[in-house]
This record gives C-alpha cells, sequence and structure tokens, in this order.
C-alpha cells in the first residue's frame, strides 16, 4: 500500500488499463496520451515500485489492484 500511495493519479490510471489488459497503444488512445508519455509513465510506475520489468510491472497490477 505504501508503495502505491507514490503513484499520481494518471499513473493508478495506466496501471488499472494494465490490469485489464490494454495495450500501451490503447491506453494512448483511451486517456488522450501519445505512446511515448504512457511510456514514460509505465517507467515512472516501475521506478517507483521497485520493479525491473515490464512482466513484473503486470504482476503487479494484476495482484495489487
Amino acid at each position: 500500500a505504501d508503495a502505491i500511495s507514490t503513484l499520481t493519479v494518471r499513473e493508478i490510471e495506466i496501471l488499472e488499463c494494465l490490469r485489464t489488459g490494454k495495450t500501451t497503444k490503447e491506453i494512448a488512445f483511451d486517456l488522450n496520451l501519445s505512446v511515448r508519455t504512457v511510456d514514460i509513465h509505465r517507467a515512472n510506475i516501475k521506478r517507483k515500485l521497485g520493479l525491473r520489468s515490464g512482466t513484473e510491472l503486470i504482476a503487479f497490477a494484476l495482484a495489487k489492484t
């Protein structure tokens, strides 16, 4: 719970989208962002949560949200 509290509202939105199985391109379209911006948010989420890969990010999203 402490790790999630470090995330911004937008990062939490993206984490929720990842949990539902959306791709980066789909997330970008749904949230009216560029793919690059979504990639930056994903990198920031991984950094804040101490995750090393996209696979770990998805696993975290599925387990925690």
